[in-house]
C-alpha cells in the first residue's frame, strides 16, 4: 500500500541530462527499465535502449532522440522507484520536456501518448527555426531583472531574445535569434555578468520563434486525452497545477515558447513544507540548481543503485 509523504518531491529533468549508458545498472537489477525502452521503440520504430546504451552520442544528443529517451529514462526511473519503495511523493514538477515525464508518471498522461507527443515535439521545434538561425546562452551572476532588461535592450523590430529558463538565482538560459542573443551576452557582461556563454544547442527552446510550432502542437495535444494527474504536477510557464484537460494542453502548448520558471516551482513545493527532493532520471542537473534554490533542503538523484538507495534514505 503506497504512501503519500507530504515533505516529498519527485523533479523530472529535461534535455541536458541526457548520456550515452544512463541507466544501465539499474536496467541490470529492475527488469522494468529495459521493459520501459521496449514499449517505446515499439512506437517509436527504432531501437530507443539500443541508443541509449550504445550512441552514438551525437545521436543521441539531437533533439529528436533526447526527448523520447529522457521521457523513457524518467518513466524507467520511477516505475523502479514505485517497485522499491512504498513512500510517494506529494508534489511533481519536471524541467522543461521534464514536465511531459513528470505527467506521465502522475498518471495525467499515457505513456504512449507521452512518447508521441515528445517525439512530435521534438521534430516541430527542429524545424521551426533553419539551422544556425537561432542560438541560446547561459547568464550567470545577474538577477532575472537584470537579464530580462538585457534582453529587451538586445532585441530589434526582426530579431528578438527573451529569458527562456529562470534556472535558480544568478543562473538563467536566454533564447532567440543569434545575433539578438550575441549582443544580450555582450551587454550582460558589461552589466557585471560572471559569465555570458553561447550553448552548444540547435534549437532555441522557450521563446518566441517557437510560437509556429506551438501552433502545429496544439492540433496534437487536442487529440489527447488528459486525466486529471494523480500527484499535483506544477507547470512551468504558472507555477500552477491544472486538473483540467483544457488548463493542461494550454500550459503544455505556452511552454514551447514561454520561460520555464524553475525557481519558482521549487520554491512553491518549498512554501508547501517540501524538503526532501528526489530528481528522477540520468544525471544531477536539478540537485545542482536545488543548491542555490532551496540549500536548506536535501536533494537526491535516482540513476543507479547507490543513488536509488541514498534517496530512498531522505525518507527512512
Amino acid at each position: 500500500m503506497s504512501r503519500v509523504e507530504q515533505r516529498l518531491a519527485f523533479l523530472f529533468p529535461g534535455q541536458g541530462s541526457q548520456s550515452v549508458g544512463m541507466l544501465a545498472e539499474l536496467a541490470e537489477v529492475y527488469p522494468v527499465v529495459s521493459a520501459v525502452f521496449d514499449e517505446a521503440s515499439a512506437l517509436l520504430g527504432y531501437d530507443l535502449w539500443a541508443l541509449v546504451k550504445e550512441g552514438p552520442e551525437d545521436q543521441l544528443n539531437s533533439t529528436r532522440f533526447t526527448q523520447p529517451a529522457m521521457l523513457a529514462s524518467g518513466v524507467a526511473a520511477w516505475k523502479v522507484w514505485c517497485e522499491s519503495t512504498e513512500e510517494r511523493p506529494a508534489w511533481m514538477a519536471g524541467h522543461s520536456l521534464g514536465e511531459y515525464t513528470a505527467l506521465v508518471c502522475a498518471g495525467a498522461l499515457r505513456f504512449e501518448e507521452g512518447i508521441r507527443l515528445v517525439a512530435e515535439r521534438a521534430r516541430l521545434m527542429q524545424e521551426a527555426v533553419p539551422a544556425d538561425a537561432g542560438a541560446m546562452a547561459a547568464v550567470l551572476g545577474l538577477a532575472d531583472e537584470q537579464v530580462v532588461l538585457v534582453c529587451e535592450q538586445a532585441t530589434t523590430v526582426d530579431k528578438v531574445v527573451k529569458a527562456a529558463n529562470f534556472n535558480a538565482p544568478g543562473q538563467v538560459v536566454i533564447a532567440g535569434h543569434r545575433e539578438a542573443v550575441t549582443r544580450a551576452t555582450e551587454l550582460a557582461k558589461e552589466a557585471g555578468a560572471k559569465r555570458a556563454i553561447i550553448l552548444p544547442v540547435s534549437v532555441p527552446s522557450h521563446c518566441p520563434l517557437m510560437q509556429p510550432a506551438a501552433a502545429q502542437f496544439r492540433r496534437l495535444l487536442d487529440a489527447v486525452d488528459f486525466a486529471v494527474p494523480a500527484v499535483p504536477v506544477i507547470h512551468n510557464v504558472d507555477v500552477a497545477t491544472h486538473d483540467e484537460a483544457t488548463a493542461i494542453r494550454e500550459a503544455l502548448e505556452q511552454q514551447l515558447y514561454g520561460s520555464v520558471r524553475w525557481a519558482e516551482s521549487v520554491r512553491r513545493m518549498a512554501d508547501q513544507g517540501v524538503d526532501r527532493f528526489v530528481e528522477c532520471g540520468p544525471g544531477r542537473v536539478l540537485a545542482g540548481l536545488n543548491k542555490r534554490i532551496v540549500p536548506e533542503a536535501q536533494t537526491e538523484s535516482v540513476f543507479d543503485i547507490s543513488s536509488l538507495d541514498r534517496a530512498k534514505g531522505l525518507i527512512s
